[in-house]
């Protein structure tokens, strides 16, 4: 199973309230773990001028801003840049398939504030991550359902409607899921 570019859409039987009504990007999967970042869930009280000044990178009145999301649990000290392709930082920037990238470097935040960054983009603090088969187990144990991704559901702005949009994307009316799980 390759999820690599596929989205996870958290089930109600999750029973983790951390990724309650989650949809989570993977960045990265393998039989070492995955790796993933949550593209539903703003971060509030950040905001990306802030985080510049912060940072010490220096910006235009007129710098490009891009959203701030709580990416995972995991390392929340840590930004990921999630963009779509047509930025490359070459050895910084992880191609996840056709349409999408991650870098986490301080140069692609430079490149935003200044507008030579990605058309599209979210920065993410922290990520989710699963050790070896924990994913795996999590999928089988009825925790998510697996969808494409498309930059229109990642990249769009209303957060709020990405678990129901990235349902109905797979056919799915979100209020005829069950938390429990079965075999045929």
């Amino acid at each position: 199973m390759d999820l690599n570019g596929r989205l996870l859409i958290a089930m109600p039987s999750m029973g983790d309230q951390r990724f309650e009504q989650s949809v989570i990007f993977i960045c990265s999967h393998s039989d070492k773990g995955a790796m993933g970042l949550i593209v539903n869930k703003p971060a509030e009280d950040l905001k990306f001028k802030d985080l510049l000044k912060q940072l010490e990178i220096e910006a235009p009145p007129s710098a490009r801003s891009i959203r701030i999301h709580v990416g995972g649990p995991v390392e929340f000290g840590r930004g990921f840049v999630l963009h779509s392709s047509d930025y490359d930082q070459s050895e910084a920037t992880l191609k996840v398939g056709n349409s999408f990238g991650m870098t986490a470097t301080l140069d692609i935040l430079e490149d935003i504030a200044m507008g030579d960054g990605p058309d599209l983009a979210l920065l993410a603090m922290g990520y989710a991550g699963w050790g070896p088969g924990q994913l795996e187990d999590e999928i089988v144990r009825n925790g998510w359902l697996i969808g494409d991704a498309s930059e229109t559901l990642v990249f769009g702005k209303e957060d709020s409607g990405k678990w129901q949009g990235a349902l109905k994307a797979m056919g799915i009316d979100p209020l005829l899921l069950s938390a429990e799980g079965g075999r045929a």
